[in-house]
C-alpha cells in the first residue's frame, strides 16, 4: 500500500514538473506580444502619471488623448510624464492642445519640458493653446503663467529659439461656481466642453473631451461642493477620470477635505452622472494603503467598473476597460 502511495504521488510530481516545464519554454516575448495587442478605439486615454504632489514611485497626474490612434491632447503635465513619454516612445507631433486642471506644481511642472521636446524634434511651425483657469489670490491666470515661462524675460524664453518656430497660445477660464459651461474646442467631431470646480484657494476647472460618441471627463482635484458642475458635465460619460486624495471623514486630515473629495462622494457622483466606467487617480499614499477600503465606499453606491490609474496604463475609451497591465499590478485589489 505505501509503495503505491509512493508512486502515485511521484507520478503526481513528474506531472506537474513535465507542465511547469512547458510552461517556461514558452517564448517570453510572444506572452507579451499578445498581452500589448491594441484595441481598436476612437478615443484613448493614456496615464502618464497617476500620483500626487508627494514622490513615492509615482509621476505627478498628468494624461494623454488619443484620437483615432494619433496623440492630440495633453491634460495637466505633472512632474513625471515627461520620463513616462519617453518610456512609451509616444510621438507628440500632433498634440497641440493642452487642459491644465489647475497651475499646483503637480499638474504643470512639466510643462517646459514637454514643449521643449516637441520643439526638438518638429520641422514643422507649433501652435500650442493652453487652457486652464483664471488668476485669483497667490496663484497666475494660465495666459500669466506661460508668460512668466516662455514671455519675454520669463525663465525659458530660451525654448523658442529652439527648432521650429512656436507659438504659445493661453487662455483663461472662468472659476466662479456659478459659471456655465463652456465648448472650448470644436474641431470636426473632437469637442471640448469645461466647468469651474472647486480646490480649496487654487482655481481649478474640469473638462470633458467627445469625439464621435465615445467620452472622457476629468475632474482635476476639487472639494464636494464642485459635484454638482461636475455631474452635469460628465453625465454619460464612457470614462470618469475622478481625483482621489482623501480617505472618508474622519480618516484624513480635516483641511485636506477642502482640497479633495472623499470616497463615498465620488461613488455617489459617479452614479449620478452614469458615467460607464470610473478610473480613479491622482493617488497618495494614504490611498494605495488603503484600496480595498476606498473601492468598498465608492461601490456603495457606483455598481459599474472602477479601476485605480498607475503610470503606463491605457484604455481604450471604446472597450471601457483599461489593457493588461504588463507590470502585473492590478488596477483592481483582489
Amino acid at each position: 500500500m505505501y509503495a503505491e502511495t509512493f508512486w502515485e504521488l511521484a507520478s503526481q510530481k513528474y506531472a506537474a514538473a513535465t507542465a511547469l516545464l512547458v510552461t517556461l519554454a514558452i517564448p517570453l516575448p510572444l506572452v507579451a506580444h499578445e498581452h500589448a495587442k491594441p484595441r481598436h478605439s476612437k478615443l484613448e486615454l493614456v496615464v502618464l502619471g497617476s500620483g500626487g504632489p508627494r514622490s513615492f514611485g509615482r509621476a505627478s497626474t498628468s494624461y494623454l488623448i488619443l484620437v483615432e490612434g494619433t496623440p492630440r491632447i495633453l491634460v495637466d503635465a505633472g512632474p513625471g510624464a515627461f520620463l513616462e513619454l519617453g518610456k512609451l516612445g509616444i510621438d507628440l507631433a500632433r498634440v497641440d492642445t493642452v487642459l491644465l486642471t489647475h497651475l499646483h506644481i503637480d499638474h504643470s511642472g512639466d510643462i517646459p519640458a514637454i514643449f521643449l521636446d516637441r520643439a526638438l524634434t518638429s520641422d514643422q511651425p507649433i501652435h500650442f493653446k493652453v487652457f486652464g483657469p483664471q488668476g485669483s489670490g497667490l496663484f497666475p491666470s494660465t495666459r500669466q503663467y506661460l508668460r512668466l515661462l516662455f514671455g519675454q524675460g520669463g525663465a525659458y524664453e530660451y525654448e523658442k529659439t529652439f527648432g521650429a518656430d512656436e507659438t504659445v497660445e493661453g487662455v483663461d477660464l472662468p472659476i466662479a461656481l456659478d459659471s456655465a459651461e463652456n465648448e472650448i474646442v470644436a474641431e470636426g467631431d473632437l469637442r471640448v466642453r469645461e466647468v469651474a470646480t472647486h480646490h480649496g484657494d487654487c482655481p481649478s476647472v474640469a473638462y470633458r473631451v467627445d469625439y464621435q460618441g465615445e467620452s472622457i471627463t476629468f475632474s482635476g482635484d476639487m472639494d464636494a461642493s464642485a459635484i454638482p458642475n461636475l455631474q452635469h458635465l460628465a453625465i454619460d460619460s464612457d470614462l470618469l477620470v475622478f481625483h482621489v486624495g482623501v480617505l472618508d471623514p474622519p480618516n484624513s486630515p480635516e483641511i485636506l477635505y477642502t482640497l479633495h473629495t472623499a470616497p463615498k462622494q465620488i461613488g455617489q457622483a459617479a452614479r449620478d452622472a452614469r458615467a460607464r466606467h470610473l478610473l480613479l487617480s491622482h493617488l497618495s499614499p494614504a490611498i494605495e494603503e488603503s484600496r480595498r477600503q476606498v473601492l468598498q465606499s465608492i461601490r456603495g453606491s457606483y455598481k459599474q467598473g472602477t479601476e485605480f490609474a498607475y503610470d503606463g496604463m491605457r484604455i481604450p475609451v471604446l472597450a471601457t476597460k483599461p489593457s493588461p497591465n504588463p507590470k502585473g499590478k492590478s488596477g483592481i485589489p483582489r
